[in-house]
């Protein structure tokens, strides 16, 4: 538990329209279903809340953002400072003229998909494979079925660590794979997708056939964290994974997908330092095996349990 600074922010934030809430269980919202908890968990009711509450924060305030959890990974000491989380402030989807949406970064990506498929927008089937939200694919580019965030979005809106209000477009955006060049404590709040026209029939076909391959190929109702490692140029991490044996490998309560061995999953009550460890001891393989360094692309967050370590000073060391 950390110490309750809940009182002291509301006093110096007295419009503060959203929720503050103290000491919260963030295993509870994250996929993996590990971690600490939030020092204080603010959900903001709208983008100018959002812009009050950073605008009066104390500069030496942590201040973190999560979306829906999915790729996320909240270390067993939980997260000191602000954790937020959007909500229904930032949960809209607008059809505009031109084929375009406009979508709140608290919304689903596959619910923006199923949006863009009713109204005949083509371009954003992919989206129906990926989990989370259109603020984690925006921070990551995240993408999929040869698709990536960046072949879509036209512009988006941030707020600054001060609070100021941000429109951005492509170019600033600066995406490259998984990854985009926006400063990690600007936090992005709407985004302008791009369609062209299409026929709603033939978007859903395309969903569905998303849909079917991810859940013949991933371990989609396991507690996970989605695609653990990014792959590296002109190779996957699955094929790295797999042949350095760790198909299938444990530790504690964490063990790797033998569906889909870039997958790693809760299945016995995992502590956060279980899967990270794990995912450590899968890279360091990797890398005696092939000499290749993972990179993570699950987003590790928070601090250790009193006394653990992180990072690659977990990894289980093997015999020679």
């Amino acid at each position: 538990m950390f110490p309750d600074i809940v009182p002291e922010l509301k006093e110096a934030m007295p419009d503060l329209a959203g929720r503050l809430m103290a000491n919260q269980r963030l295993a509870d919202i994250t996929w993996f279903r590990v971690g600490g908890p939030a020092q204080v968990l603010f959900s903001p009711a709208h983008e100018a809340d959002l812009a009050y509450f950073l605008s009066h924060a104390p500069a030496d305030l942590p201040v973190t953002v999560i979306g829906l959890g999915s790729n996320l990974l909240v270390r067993d000491g939980g997260l000191p400072g602000v954790v937020i989380r959007l909500g229904r402030g930032f949960a809209d989807v607008m059809v505009e003229p031109g084929h375009r949406l406009r979508a709140g970064t608290a919304v689903p990506v596959a619910k923006l998909a199923r949006a863009a498929a009713d109204a005949a927008i083509s371009g954003l089937a992919f989206y129906r494979g990926i989990p989370g939200s259109i603020g984690g694919a925006l921070r990551m580019n995240g993408g999929a079925h040869g698709r990536e965030t960046k072949d879509t979005v036209i512009e988006a809106r941030a707020v600054d660590r001060s609070g100021r209000i941000h429109v951005l477009d492509l170019a600033a955006l600066g995406f490259t794979y998984r990854h985009c060049s926006v400063p990690n404590d600007w936090i992005f709040t709407e985004a302008l997708y791009q369609g062209t026209p299409g026929d709603p029939a033939e978007i859903l076909k395309q969903m569905d056939e998303v849909a079917q391959y991810r859940e013949a190929n991933q371990p989609i109702k396991e507690r996970t964290g989605g695609s653990t490692f990014k792959n590296p140029p002109g190779n996957s991490a699955w094929r790295l994974v797999d042949a350095a044996g760790c198909r299938g490998l444990r530790v504690g309560g964490a063990k790797v997908s033998e569906m889909h061995c870039n997958f790693l999953i809760n299945d016995q009550e995992a502590s956060a330092e279980d899967v990270e460890r794990l995912g450590e001891t899968v890279r360091a393989r990797v890398k005696a095996t092939s000499g290749i360094t993972l990179e993570w692309e699950i987003i590790r967050l928070g601090l250790p349990r009193e006394g653990g370590a992180t990072g690659e000073a977990l990894a289980i060391k093997v015999a020679a």
